[in-house]
Order: C-alpha cells, then structure tokens, then sequence
C-alpha cells in the first residue's frame, strides 16, 4: 500500500523563532507587534477569519505555522482594487487563495439563481462580501498587486472545478479553474499534506513550476511526458465499446469524427505512448507512470456524451491508493492531475485539530455574529470522508470516501477545551460528528481489498460485505464523552446514515436513549425507486426499520422524540409522478416540510452530470445506454418543490392543473383521501409562489424538468411521523 511522510515529521522553517501567534495577523500592526517584517504564505479567503477547526483557512494557517512559517490572513478583501490584497506586503514564499468554506456561487445564488441575502460566513450575516466566482477573482488581484508571485489556489471551489465542469449558473461547461485562475498549482482535496509539502519546497529554493509531482495537485502542461503511457476512456474501462459515437480525442468536432460502419480510428498525439487493448494486463503492473486522458475540453463542451464519460472516468480514479493521473487537453495546452493525496493518519489529524486554535473570531469583528461560527462553536468533528457516494454530494470528490478518523483520546482532550475555554459554554456539545454522524471508524475488513476498490459507494446498491459496520467505537466514544464532568448534554447533528445505524441495535439505543434533543434529523431524500437509484440512496426499507428502532427506544426512554426526515425536489431521474407519490407519503404520514430542498448541481457532482449529459454515468456510457430524464425550467422545478410543500394553500392552483394533467383530478377535495383541497382561502388565490406559477402554465407549455440545494437554514418544523 502507497504510504506517505507524516506532516509533521519535515524540519521546521527556520521562522519558527517567532513562535506561536496569538492569532493569525490580518494587519502590519498585527505583525510588528509579533516581530515579523513579512509574511512568507499569505492565504486569502472569503469568509470571515474564525481561528477555528472547522474553518479552512484557520486549518491550513495552523498547520504551516506549526511548520515554522509566517502566515498572513486577508480575510473578505474588497475586489474592486487591489489596496486591500497588499495590506499584509509581499509574500515571501506564495499567495493561497481560496473561495471559503462553500462555493462562491452556491453561497451567493439559490437553486433558484437568486441572490441570497444572507452569509453565513460573514460578520453579521452580510450578503455580498464576496465576489461572484471568488478564486478567479482574488487570484487577478493578487497578480496585479504582486506579478510574479507563486498564486496556490485551493479549498471546495477549486476541488470541484479542477477539470471541465458544467456550470449551472451559466448553463455551460466552463473549462478548468486552474486555467482561468491563471494560477501556478491547484490543490484539490484536504490540502493539509500537498500545502505543506509545496511550502517546504518553495522555502528551499525549488521554483513552482519545478513542482510537478505531488499527490492531490493540478498544474499546467505545455505537453505529455514521454515517459507516461496515455489511456484514453476506450482503454480505462474493460471491455469499453466506443459504439458509432463521435471520437473526444479527434482535434476537429466531435460531430464530424464518427468512422464509418462505427469503426474506431487509430489516434496518435505527438508525446504519446498509446496504449492497445492486449497490453492493458502489462499495464497494470506499472500504473505510477499511466495517465488516463479524459475527453478534451472542446469535445466535452460541445458532446454531452463525452461529457458523461469525463464524469464517470474521474470518479473511477478518486481512490487514493490505486488511482491513475488524469489529464485534459484545452486548447493548446494540458490540465494534468496527479492521484488524489494519501488520507492523514489518525496521529496526523490530532494534531491537525489539537493545533493552537483561539476558536473564536478574528478580534477585528468585535462582539458582531457570524452565523456561521455560532453553529460550530460547541461542535466536534470527529472524522473526515465519506463513503456513501450520494450523487448529488460533493463530499467523496472533495474528502474521499476513505474514512480519516480521529482518536478517542483526542476528541475528549477537545471536548474538555471547549468546557474550558470557549465564552457562553452552558455544558451542551453540540455535535459529534463530520460528514455523516456514525462512519466513525468505519472501513474495509481487508485494506487490500479497499486499496483495490474502485467503487463509488461502500452501501450502494447494498452495504458491502467486505464493510465492517461495527459501530462499538462510536458507542464507546459517547458513553465517555457523556460523563465528562461538566458536559450536560452531548447532541448528534450531523446527517445519520439510518442504513448503517440499524446494523447496530446497541448504537441506535444509546443514540436515542442519550443523544436527542427531540428531534433527530435524517434524509431519505425520496420515497420513489427511480430517484433513489440516481441518488445512490436505500430504499424507504431502511428508513422504516429506522424508524421503528428509534420509536421502540425513544419509548423504553420515557422520552417523546421526532423524526425529521428530509427530501429532495427535481433531482434526476425524479418524474412528476414521482413528486406526487411522495406528497401522499408525506400527507399520510402526517409530515409537513417547511424546509425543502431542491437539486442544484455542483460542479463535479455525478448527479450533475446526468442533468447536464442525461446519461447516467455510475453505469458505462454509450449510445443506446440509459437516458436520465431531469427537470429543468421554472415550472416544473418548482412543480416538484410545490409537492413537497403540498400543504401550503398559495401550491394549491399549480398542484390542481398538474393533477389534472397528469390525469390525477380524483386527488383534488376536501376528504383525507385527497391530496388538495378543491376550495382555495380566500387571500391566497392570485398570491403566492404557487399561484404565479399556475398563471405561467397557462400560457406556457410545460418545461421537461427541475434543479437546487438548500437555501439557508433554518429550525425544521417538528412534526411526528
């Protein structure tokens, strides 16, 4: 199995004389007062500066100071100059950049594409602190204010843009990030390995376009290595048939490239080595040095297909111990991207959380919220990835599906800081969690067999039998962390996975017994098979033997305790049927959403690239394979929408003229069978979202289908399934 130097084991930067900053510096003043006359990084973001482990930058601020590096923060600058991108002077070494905690565009816009009011990650909730598309635009200014310098771009928005992307605001695919960006490196993925790394390079002379080789980064070529052998999608895939389509790889358009009688053309590229498919067995043996070649930007531009099989082929290379470099040809030159960096190891991530964090605000924002922080700041992320492979998620391309867990011993050291040290602690945690709530220590029986694993999801169609689903650690770590003294109350928020949970009677009991403030959350996401199967989600089976744990235990507990499950409108594949089918579900459990989620589709998302290609891309592409059906257009994403919220009187006129086209009209009374009323109160005809849309259709033909993520959050309504 590859293996990797611990993060912490290089020789500190002869700047560790200085010490340890109070905070991270966000001024010259800030830095006099510390002795520093410059910053060797300066990382640029766009939230707010919360020295806090859940924050990006503060993590990747700690973890190169702790490597004896200055570090600079300029946190939110104003874009419109480049005054506020030399407060801090000339970096010695490089500029990070990054967008923030979440994509700029999904934190800025709505499923909808409208302008959020709010941000989360800004002082006091302010809206519009951030550019549209922040990584291109920081990286313009801290070119203009300092030409020359190395710019690193890195964090989710650059993770999910680092090849040929469709870009749902724009409704086309953009190319390569690094591209636009005009930045040295990208680096994808948790950087805390691949910064360092780069940092210590730098800081020995090494230029940075002689670093070219390090695990989850992406760069800029002129050309392909002699010595690396090329797959194209033909070859990566066993048994892969191209069938009568267009070639990706041919320089003219993908619609002038089929041979004929389907017949694939022999392609040879100048410093390419292409490889037959007898030799692929040969290959095997030398995959360090194979590069698979995704279809070409232009081509994925123009080809929906090809586009899929871009999709596909990067996801079947996320495994960090078996994946192969890619790269994309745009225009003249090549986006190349080496494997995915290794996972820390548990010592690494204690020590990556257990760095000096004051885990509070930047001392510059005074006593102003930031709503952001006020939902963390008593919570405790125990792990890192995510193995669940939801299609519509973009943790797996981000954090990787290898769990990352912390120690025991180290969650509770933090748990106690929190009691310890942070203002208005009343003695609840929060959250102990991460990406899903009980992956904790979660893995493959065999670590050959998951060195080898090239699937998407460990629980999709079913859980894996090679997947130990014990969740004896999990169950030992809340009964410690429930007594420590001066802990009330530990609370579990992060999203369950009720597929697993119900592998283990003992954890749902101590969950419902001890970890439940009256209402636990989980997401179905749907009720329908066709949707479910596009979502890579169980079946309402799962939900149902959930649900039946957590009411027999909530009762043994003397507590009365809520289910909240959570569902998605318009994802791919979902049909209006479907939409209906789960609105009678949801009326005949008694359950009223009042907060509704929408698909949105993130770049990179296997999910968006079945609304982008319609082709579903978890299965090999061809012509004649699957067509995935998505809902696009106003009307009916928010159809779908409506049906979730099917109780809301200003739904009702759309509800009733899709009821009657869809040939449903016995839905419509004022009986329980019903799903709507036939009557409309007085005050809500002719108002309302619901309403406007019932005018728009008709006078409009109906649209094909939907797209959307959440909007900002708020309190779900407690109701009792």
């Amino acid at each position: 199995m590859t293996t990797s130097q611990n993060i912490f084991s290089y020789r500190k930067h002869w700047a560790k004389k200085f010490g340890i900053a109070p905070e991270l510096p966000m001024s010259r003043e800030e830095m006099a007062n510390l002795g520093w006359d410059s910053c060797d990084i300066i990382l640029v973001t766009g939230d707010a500066y919360v020295d806090h482990p859940s924050f990006g930058m503060a993590v990747i601020g700690r973890v190169l100071e702790a490597q004896g590096f200055r570090v600079g923060i300029i946190s939110q600058p104003d874009w419109q100059n480049t005054t506020d991108f030399m407060r801090l002077g000339k970096p010695n070494l490089y500029f990070g950049v990054t967008a923030g905690n979440m994509d700029s565009m999904i934190n800025r816009y709505t499923s909808d594409r409208k302008i959020r009011r709010n941000d989360a990650y800004t002082s006091g909730g302010e809206g519009g602190k951030r550019p549209d598309r922040s990584v291109l635009v920081y990286s313009q200014r801290c070119r203009e204010a300092f030409n020359g310098v190395p710019i690193i771009i890195g964090g989710i928005e650059a993770s999910l843009r680092r090849i040929a992307h469709y870009d749902y605001w724009s409704d086309k695919v953009r190319r390569s990030i690094l591209l636009d960006a005009k930045a040295d490196l990208l680096v994808f993925g948790n950087g805390e390995r691949q910064i360092i790394e780069i940092s210590h390079r730098l800081a020995a002379g090494e230029k940075i376009k002689e670093i070219n080789d390090i695990r989850g980064t992406a760069l800029m070529l002129s050309k392909i290595p002699e010595n690396w052998q090329v797959l194209d999608m033909r070859q990566a895939e066993k048994n892969f048939t191209l069938d009568p389509l267009p070639n990706p790889y041919e320089e003219s358009k993908p619609c002038d490239n089929a041979e004929p009688n389907g017949a694939e053309p022999e392609i040879v590229k100048p410093n390419e080595k292409v490889i037959r498919f007898e030799h692929i067995r040969e290959l095997k043996r030398d995959r360090s040095h194979t590069v698979v070649r995704l279809p070409d930007y232009e081509t994925t531009k123009q080809d929906k297909i090809s586009y899929g099989h871009a999709s596909r082929l990067l996801h079947l290379e996320t495994n960090p111990h078996n994946a192969r470099a890619l790269v994309q040809k745009t225009a003249n030159r090549y986006v190349w991207l080496n494997p995915p960096a290794l996972p820390l190891s548990t010592s690494e991530l204690d020590a990556v959380f257990e760095l000096p964090y004051t885990r509070i605000p930047h001392h510059s924002y005074g006593e102003a919220n930031i709503p952001a922080y006020e939902m963390i700041r008593f919570s405790i992320n125990i792990m890192r990835g995510c193995f669940g492979g939801c299609t519509f998620c973009s943790i797996t391309e981000h954090e990787g599906r290898i769990i990352q867990n912390r120690s025991e011993d180290s969650i509770i050291r933090e748990i106690e800081t929190i009691r310890d040290v942070v203002p208005g602690f009343t003695g609840v945690i929060s959250d102990l969690g991460g990406p899903t709530a009980n992956m904790y220590r979660l893995a493959c029986k065999d670590p050959d067999i998951e060195a080898a694993c090239r699937k998407p999801s460990c629980v999709h169609p079913g859980i894996c039998p090679n997947l130990n689903t014990s969740h004896k650690s999990l169950i030992n770590l809340y009964k410690r962390a429930r007594n420590i003294d001066g802990v009330k109350k530990i609370l579990i928020a992060s999203g369950l996975r009720y597929d697993l949970a119900v592998q283990s009677q003992e954890y749902v009991k101590e969950l419902v017994t001890h970890h439940v403030g009256g209402y636990l959350k989980i997401a179905p996401e749907h009720t329908e098979n066709g949707p479910l199967s596009k979502m890579m989600k169980p079946g309402m089976g799962a939900y149902y033997a959930f649900k039946k744990l957590f009411d027999k235990y909530s009762k043994e507990a003397g507590k009365e305790q809520y289910l909240i499950p959570y569902f998605i409108a318009a994802h791919p594949g979902t049909t209006d049927e479907d939409m209906m089918n789960l609105a009678l579900w949801l009326k005949a459990n008694n359950f009223r959403a009042d907060q509704v989620q929408t698909f949105l589709p993130s770049p990179m998302a296997s999910a968006t690239a079945m609304y982008h290609s319609e082709k579903n891309p978890l299965h090999k592409i061809t012509a004649k394979s699957e067509k995935v059906i998505s809902p696009r257009g106003e009307i009916q994403r928010r159809l779908h929408k409506a049906f979730l919220r099917y109780h809301d009187a200003n739904n009702w006129p759309v509800l009733r003229e899709a009821l009657k086209r869809m040939g449903r009209a016995d839905l419509i009374g004022n009986g329980k069978r019903h799903l709507i009323p036939s009557y409309q109160p007085k005050g809500t005809e002719g108002s309302g979202e619901g309403a406007r849309i019932s005018r728009k259709v008709r006078t409009q033909p109906f649209a094909t289908q939907h797209n959307g993520l959440p909007k900002n959050p708020k309190r779900p309504h407690r109701q009792k399934v």
